[in-house]
């Protein structure tokens, strides 16, 4: 099952510095639901079920390693805006640094759960990305997350397909 778009990412690039663009993208690169924890829960989540379904295990490594490509595309635009990209976000509320910790990992063993989660996060992700894209006035910006969010509407695809799997033992 191929989980990503056959498509090229944009070259990574900004009009112009800005903070609080940077700032904005924090939030997808480090925030709780952004490209750092997809990694982790999906790494986790192919070590918890590592013996169990060669196919989940091989689909949960490849969507893992596309959200590593969107984590570093992310870093390079931040930096590119004048932020060094640290592994953390801005607190909207109070304006603080929180910086990425395991606790916005999801580590339920039940793999219809996982996939669920997984599912949540995905929308929650492309939510952002779409919040962002229509405040974000810079055109590389938007067309490099309008590209990931491709990505993250074909990993929705592939959850519902490994779900369906474990559901109705149903193939591909």
């Amino acid at each position: 099952m191929e989980c990503k778009v056959n498509k090229p990412y944009p070259k990574v690039r900004v009009e112009r510095k800005n903070i609080e663009y940077a700032k904005l993208l924090l939030l997808d690169y480090a925030g709780a639901v952004g490209e750092d924890t997809a990694i982790h829960q999906y790494v986790y989540q192919k070590f918890d079920k590592f013996n169990m379904d060669p196919v989940f295990v091989e689909t949960m490594s490849k969507i893992a390693m596309v959200e590593m490509r969107h984590l570093e595309l992310l870093g390079e635009t931040i930096k590119l805006l004048g932020v060094n990209p640290e592994f953390r976000s801005i607190n909207t509320a109070s304006n603080n640094l929180d910086y990425w910790n395991s606790s916005f990992v999801n580590y339920n063993t039940d793999i219809v759960e996982m996939l669920k989660s997984d599912i949540r996060i995905e929308e929650e992700a492309i939510k952002n990305y779409r919040y962002h894209i229509s405040i974000i006035n810079d055109k590389y910006i938007r067309v490099l997350l309008s590209r990931i969010i491709e990505d993250e509407q074909m990993h929705i695809k592939c959850f519902n397909m490994l779900l369906n799997r474990v559901l109705y033992g149903s193939n591909y």
